[in-house]
């Protein structure tokens, strides 16, 4: 009776063990997906604002030069060869860092780690209720950490800024959980639960 009783305590252990590890887990990929979500919105931030540069660079140094043909010759030059100048080294910089594709890898990464997180979550969702082996269990995490890291392997290197904005965002703005209301809003009224009955 006592070889099973340790039998159980041991059971319920690993279960504990394992509960708390795929908790750790859910976290630390939580992170790094908002973080690929705000490198890539930083990327096409970057991109937009640029594009809008060279548009402007583009008009004035056309300008300069009408201004060099019907008006003031060297003061238009100038402006001109100094603008267009300015339009080259942007247009280079573009050239060079394709901001429009490294933020498209970034959704890439994020949408993976968000499919990877889904899965951690559903793990818990059964280790909670009991409705899964510990064995069972130990299978999946380990093939999730698999798909991990290849996700990993492939994934561009993000940012400061954007590690700080997803810390924001997950930390006080708590962009990845909702309330029961919010999510009852989001329901049709027959799946709409109170927040009396979760307790």
């Amino acid at each position: 009776m006592a070889t099973n009783s340790q039998a159980d305590q041991d059971s319920k252990n690993a279960h504990i063990q394992m509960v708390f590890q795929i908790r750790e887990l859910y976290g630390r990929t939580t992170y790094p997906h908002k973080v690929h979500e705000k490198t890539a919105d930083l990327y096409h931030k970057r991109l937009h604002t640029m594009k809008i540069v060279q548009i402007v660079l583009s008009a004035l140094t056309t300008g300069s030069f009408l201004l060099a043909i019907f008006g003031d010759g060297k003061a238009g030059v100038i402006i001109g060869a100094t603008l267009s100048t300015f339009l080259l080294g942007l247009n280079l910089y573009l050239k060079d860092y394709d901001l429009g594709e490294l933020s498209q890898k970034h959704i890439v990464v994020a949408s993976r780690l968000w499919n990877i997180r889904e899965s951690y979550l559903s793990l818990l969702t059964d280790l909670t209720t009991e409705e899964i082996p510990i064995d069972e269990c130990r299978k999946k995490r380990d093939d999730i950490q698999t798909q991990l890291s290849s996700i990993y392997d492939n994934a561009p290197r993000t940012t400061e800024k954007a590690y700080k904005m997803a810390q924001q965002s997950l930390k006080i703005d708590e962009e990845m959980t909702f309330s029961c209301e919010e999510i009852n809003m989001l329901l049709p009224e027959a799946l709409r639960i109170s927040s009396d009955q979760i307790n």
